[in-house]
């Protein structure tokens, strides 16, 4: 009973607000009584409001009442503080469900302030005293409150993980290193989080400088929104007052010029801007990643460092900045001019001329591609893995070597039914679309071969399937004595060194593919400039039994 007695006069006076004895306590018009600052703090929060108010009951006061301290309450507070009690926890300084608890509490259990990480333990305040007191205590590592210290310790030997096995990429304790993982290359965790932090601060180094160069990308593109957007103005505004000149027979002209501006405006813009969110949702992830590496840089278990860095460490692909290459600034200025020779030479010329003004509004292409590389070093930063897909494959054609090879048997191989086959003709698609910038390379044996591209919907079956022999293939015919290139039954004769290896280059968006012969030195071999209207997939024809070609891992 004396104890509850305390404790309700404990309670009494506590400040409502910040759950602690009254300090300096002031009692204000509704009878509720608060420490002065606690008070001063909510009214001034609230002054937006106007109008100040009782945090208990909610009364208001006009005007806000003037503050003075209650001598009578802070005396009973003194006298209270005298008897030797203190004000109960607040119900903030308890652990919730989120929190780290004290392992030393009883009862209802006090947030942890530090964790042990020799104890494996975690203390409250009050049950941290000992660390700060007792000697042998004073060594240990503290740090700040975790729920995972138990990750620390080894399954097998129950024994504190220490070090690091770079052998098995793994923490482990000090007996396992005289143990299973004896002879491998160990060192302590602490000198392999030290490498692993140098490893952090480069790619956060890295990641800076792309925020930086991705920052300077965004400015650029919005200058060139800008930029074509006063250009397209300009060019429909002096369309207009040329337009308004001729006669009425003129006047579907005028209106097809100005859809056809607006369209293209639109879609350069779209363009641009596509790239700019693009570049900027780069920034946003490579913001989001520093901050995970700086707080994980800050992080002072060794071993959870460890554990988290991996996941961590490794960048997303950077966006291109290459293809940000912008043409001098005259946009649309070139459709004024075509426009202007059409009103000089009337109806007559205008018929003559529309294709001209056509093809001038669709030229204007603010982001070109980059330029074609100019090394083998160039295009094997583009370089990219193709495998063969088998429900493509002609039955007389046998895949090898994680389906990167194949070769043309005479014994037909049991594949089963599918759609996507070849039945006519020994040929094989790639299980990968190429779409942007690609290169890969072929090795062939034996007689020759034909190293295609083609859209996935060609036909499989007859004589419109053939690689090269139809407008939806392009394929180079590779011998011991020639080349020849062929597209929809035309074929170009190609001088060139020969070579049993074969780049092909793909710039997708350009309209760009390219073959070259590949032996010490890298020959181009014939370029086609055309315009994609469907992802690509590499493709393979062979003409005769043993033949065969694989697709190369080259780096």
């Amino acid at each position: 009973m004396a104890q509850k007695g305390v404790q309700l006069d404990r309670e009494t006076f506590s400040c409502s607000i910040c759950l602690d004895l009254l300090k300096d306590p002031v009692t204000i018009p509704c009878g509720h009584s608060y420490c002065m600052n606690c008070i001063k703090s909510f009214w001034d929060e609230e002054e937006e409001k106007k109008i100040p108010s009782c945090p208990q009951c909610r009364q208001t006061f006009t005007p806000r009442p003037v503050l003075l301290k209650n001598t009578m309450l802070a005396v009973l507070v003194e006298e209270l503080k005298k008897t030797g009690l203190q004000a109960a926890p607040a119900d903030h300084c308890y652990a919730g469900p989120e929190d780290v608890a004290c392992d030393v509490c009883t009862g209802r259990k006090l947030k942890a302030l530090k964790s042990c990480l020799v104890c494996l333990a975690s203390y409250c305040e009050k049950h941290l005293q000992r660390h700060d007191e007792v000697t042998p205590f004073k060594k240990h590592k503290l740090v700040e409150p975790s729920k995972k210290l138990q990750e620390n310790i080894c399954s097998r030997h129950d024994e504190v993980m220490k070090m690091f096995c770079r052998t098995d990429r793994q923490s482990i304790c000090y007996l396992c290193s005289v143990d299973e993982h004896k002879g491998h290359d160990t060192v302590s965790a602490a000198a392999e989080r030290t490498e692993r932090q140098r490893e952090l601060e480069v790619s956060r180094q890295n990641i800076q400088q792309r925020i930086q160069d991705r920052e300077k990308d965004v400015k650029v593109l919005q200058q060139e929104v800008e930029a074509i957007n006063g250009s397209a103005d300009k060019a429909v505004e002096d369309s207009e007052k040329i337009f308004t000149e001729l006669i009425r027979l003129m006047e579907k002209r005028r209106s097809d010029v100005k859809r056809q501006l607006r369209s293209q405006q639109d879609t350069e813009v779209s363009r641009v801007k596509e790239l700019q969110e693009k570049l900027e949702q780069e920034i946003t992830e490579l913001k989001r990643k520093d901050a995970e590496l700086k707080q994980l840089s800050h992080t002072e278990d060794h071993t959870q460092f460890l554990h988290n860095y991996p996941s961590l460490s490794a960048l997303s692909e950077s966006t291109d900045s290459s293809s940000i290459n912008i043409r001098p600034l005259r946009y649309f200025e070139d459709v004024t001019a075509a426009v202007s020779e059409v009103r000089d030479k009337l109806q007559d010329v205008l018929t003559e001329t529309w294709t001209n003004v056509s093809l001038t509004v669709t030229e204007v292409d603010v982001l070109l591609s980059g330029p074609e590389p100019k090394t083998r070093a160039g295009f094997l930063k583009y370089s990219c893995e193709i495998t063969l897909d088998p429900n493509t494959a002609n039955t007389q054609l046998l895949l090898s070597e994680g389906n990167r090879k194949v070769t043309r048997v005479s014994q037909q191989q049991s594949y089963s039914s599918h759609p996507d086959r070849f039945t006519g003709y020994s040929q094989v698609l790639s299980r990968e679309s190429l779409t942007g910038r690609c290169y890969w390379e072929v090795e062939w044996r034996e007689r020759g071969v034909y190293v295609a591209v083609a859209y996935k919907n060609i036909s499989r079956t007859g004589s419109e399937c053939l690689f090269g022999f139809n407008d939806k293939s392009w394929a180079l015919y590779c011998d011991t004595n020639s080349y020849k290139f062929w597209y929809n039954q035309v074929k170009t004769r190609v001088s060139g060194p020969r070579s049993s290896r074969v780049g092909v280059y793909l710039d997708h968006s350009a309209g760009i593919l390219s073959f070259y012969s590949i032996s010490e030195t890298m020959t181009l071999l014939h370029r086609v400039q055309t315009t994609f209207t469907q992802p690509l997939y590499a493709g393979l024809w062979f003409y005769s039994p043993g033949d065969s070609a694989e697709f190369c891992k080259v780096k």
